[in-house]
C-alpha cells in the first residue's frame, strides 16, 4: 500500500490516495495501526483522499485511535498539498470534509496553505473559559507560563470532565505573546498535547477576538509548538465570524510502501 507523510507545523498524518477505493474505510484497527508511533508509520492522524462528485476531492480524516473524527484543519492543508502532488489541482481547489464544503489556494512550491474554514456563529462561556466548533469541538483557556504547563494532566482533566466526557473536546491553552497567542492543545483521538492543531488555533483566535471585542477583519498570529500559523477572520458581532482562513505550512516527509519500503 503507497502511503505518503506530511506535516503541518508539526501535526502529522499518514496519507493515502484512495480514488480506485482500495482502502478498507471501516478497518479501524488498520488506521490506528499505521498512526501508531512504536509499529506503525506514526501519525497524528490518517487521510484518504477520495473522488467525490462536484468536488476536486473528498477528505476523509481518522484520528490517531482509528476512529473517524470531525474537521482538522491542518490535515486539510495538508492534504491540499497532497493534493497538488498528485496533479489533481494547481493553485486553488475546492473539496468536500466532513465539516462541508471548502476551498483553499497554495503557492507554487506546494508548501503554504491558505484553507478556508466554517463559519462560526456562536461561543459559549464555560466560567472563564470559551466552547466553539470551528469543524471541531474546542475548549479555550487562558493561562500564565504556558511553557511550563503540564498540558497532557490540565488538557486531560477537562476533555474527561462530567460536561465532555462522552463527546470529547479538543483543550487548547493560550498565552498573549507579542501581537498574537501562543497555543498548546490536547487532542481527542490523539489523547495527548499535539505540536499543533488547526482548528484549535483557530477557535483560539476567533475566542480571544469575541473576549475582547475586535470588530472588523483581522490577521492574528499563532506560536504552536511546531510552527508559525496565521488566521484570517471578520468579526461581525454576536459572536458571528465570516471569511476564517487557516494559513501555514503543509510538507511532504517521505513517502512508501507499508507493509515495506520504499
Amino acid at each position: 500500500m503507497k502511503f505518503f507523510k506530511y506535516q503541518g507545523a508539526g501535526n502529522d498524518f499518514v496519507l493515502i490516495d484512495n480514488r480506485d477505493q482500495q482502502f478498507d474505510t471501516k478497518d479501524t484497527a488498520l488506521v490506528a495501526q499505521l498512526c501508531d508511533r512504536r509499529f506503525g508509520i506514526g501519525a497524528d492522524g490518517l487521510m484518504l483522499l477520495q473522488q467525490r462528485a462536484g468536488y476536486d476531492f473528498e477528505m476523509v480524516y481518522y484520528n490517531a485511535d482509528g476512529n473517524p473524527s470531525s474537521m482538522c484543519g491542518n490535515g486539510g492543508r495538508c492534504i491540499v498539498s497532497f493534493a497538488k502532488h498528485l496533479g489533481i489541482i494547481e493553485k486553488s481547489t475546492r473539496f468536500l470534509a466532513v465539516d462541508g464544503e471548502h476551498e483553499a489556494t497554495i503557492n507554487d512550491t506546494a508548501d503554504w496553505v491558505s484553507l478556508k474554514m466554517i463559519d462560526v456563529e456562536h461561543i459559549e462561556k464555560d466560567g472563564d473559559d470559551f466552547v466553539l466548533n470551528t469543524g471541531s469541538p474546542h475548549y479555550v483557556k487562558e493561562v500564565v507560563d504556558l511553557k511550563n504547563l503540564d498540558v497532557f494532566a490540565a488538557g486531560r482533566a477537562i476533555r474527561y470532565n462530567a460536561t465532555y466526557k462522552q463527546a470529547g473536546i479538543n483543550v487548547n491553552f493560550v498565552e498573549a505573546v507579542n501581537d498574537g497567542y501562543q497555543v498548546r492543545t490536547y487532542e481527542r483521538g490523539v489523547e495527548d498535547e499535539t505540536l499543533a492543531c488547526g482548528t484549535g488555533v483557530t477557535a483560539v483566535a476567533l475566542a480571544m477576538a469575541w473576549h475582547h471585542n475586535r470588530f472588523g477583519t483581522y490577521s492574528t498570529p499563532i506560536k504552536a509548538m511546531g510552527g508559525d500559523l496565521n488566521i484570517r477572520f471578520t468579526y461581525l458581532g454576536n459572536g458571528v465570524f465570516k471569511d476564517i482562513y487557516l494559513e501555514g505550512p503543509a510538507k511532504l516527509v517521505f513517502e512508501g510502501l507499508y507493509p515495506g519500503n520504499s
